[in-house]
């Protein structure tokens, strides 16, 4: 009898923070696949400059995922399919929050489909406590002040209100 090749998936994102939100779809992620990946966007065409370097947003995400077997973080500079196929992946996985965020996803999960038919696009909806979270909602928030702690392990607290202090 022959071994059942491992399921892989990669979770992508700028992570720049990771919140509790990125957290709970890794976390449930990690419950469907034998393998997952947090794949760290290095550059992307979307957003703005990071706020946190590339090696600062790995560490931060290595740290909240310490305890998760199976569960890796790589930082990638490619197209998401091309980095999935590479690891031997078969789903991206993705968390939905709102409308906004499911026109977005089903725009670049045909774009990926055309690029790699072989690799599904897997949506998790948001768990209700975090479905109004987002990374630029959680800078915004810690920019004038606001409470944040629950919103971003404590360590990402502490440097993202030691940064924009600044």
């Amino acid at each position: 009898m022959t071994e059942l090749a491992k399921s892989i998936a990669v979770v992508p994102g700028s992570y720049d923070p990771i919140t509790n939100g990125h957290l709970d779809v890794i976390r449930r992620a990690a419950g469907l696949y034998d393998e997952v990946v947090v794949a760290v966007v290095n550059r992307s065409v979307r957003k703005n400059e990071s706020l946190f370097g590339i090696d600062e947003r790995v560490g931060f995400i290595e740290r909240a995922i310490a305890d998760l077997d199976g569960v890796r973080v790589e930082p990638f500079s490619t197209l998401v399919v091309d980095f999935a196929r590479s690891l031997g992946a078969k789903a991206i996985v993705k968390g939905l929050r709102a409308i906004s965020d499911f026109e977005y996803e089903l725009e670049m999960n045909q774009l990926n489909r055309r690029q790699a038919p072989e690799v599904e696009s897997v949506y998790l909806m948001a768990s209700p406590q975090y479905s109004f979270l987002s990374s630029s909602g959680v800078k915004e928030l810690a920019t004038f002040g606001g409470r944040i702690d629950d919103l971003v392990p404590d360590e990402v607290a502490r440097r993202l209100q030691e940064e924009l202090r600044r």
